[in-house]
């Protein structure tokens, strides 16, 4: 197994292994508000980015959007299709490089949802994850969804904080909301700043 959890290899390994702690089977519930909402309209193109098994990209298709599940591990991208095929709902299965997948779809959707993929790529490549962000969303689109602000050393899962968070997004973004979300697992309470962004 390579070392560079910049790869698809890295993360595939950790799916054959099982070693998969972020993922509590079901939708998280922040998400699943978030989505209700409907912080962008329903039947909107909404992308879910390092979608893992696909239990936040399931959840958008059931409420009418139109999803595309994107995550760069094999394994991963055999899950969300198990799973959209369990639920009887209709999706897409990229898988893609985030990194990349700008190139071939820029300014190709309505909202982009973030959940456990900021913290798992390099820190250095927070800018890159900025810009390759609002390459994909159209004018006025949002990234909306869960940043986690762990207060720990180390990772995956990487650390972040607000002060960051603003630093990072507000020069291609409007921060709408950055505050911590109120309804997360018991395990990461007080610990998921929930955020709404607005491209620029």
């Amino acid at each position: 197994m390579s070392d560079d959890l910049s790869t698809a290899e890295y993360w595939n390994a950790l799916y054959l292994k099982g070693d998969t702690g972020w993922d509590k089977g079901v939708c998280s519930p922040p998400i699943a508000r978030l989505l209700k909402e409907a912080i962008a309209p329903k039947g909107a193109r909404l992308a879910v980015i390092g979608a893992g098994r696909g239990h936040e990209a399931v959840e958008a298709a059931r409420l009418g959007y139109r999803v595309s599940a994107i995550d760069f591990a094999e394994e991963a991208a055999r899950g969300v299709a198990a799973a959209a095929s369990k639920a009887g709902v209709e999706l897409e299965v990229l898988q893609e490089d985030l990194f990349k997948l700008p190139k071939r779809r820029p300014a190709h959707y309505d909202a982009v949802v973030e959940q456990t993929c900021f913290c798992a790529i390099a820190v250095e490549r927070r800018p890159e994850y900025v810009e390759a962000v609002h390459a994909l969303l159209k004018p006025g689109g949002v990234l909306f969804g869960l940043f986690y602000a762990h207060g720990n050393p180390g990772g995956p899962p990487f650390d972040t904080h607000e002060d960051e968070l603003r630093r990072l997004f507000s020069a291609r973004f409007e921060l709408v909301r950055l505050v911590r979300a109120a309804d997360s697992f018991d395990q990461r309470a007080g610990k998921e700043v929930e955020a709404v962004f607005t491209a620029r």
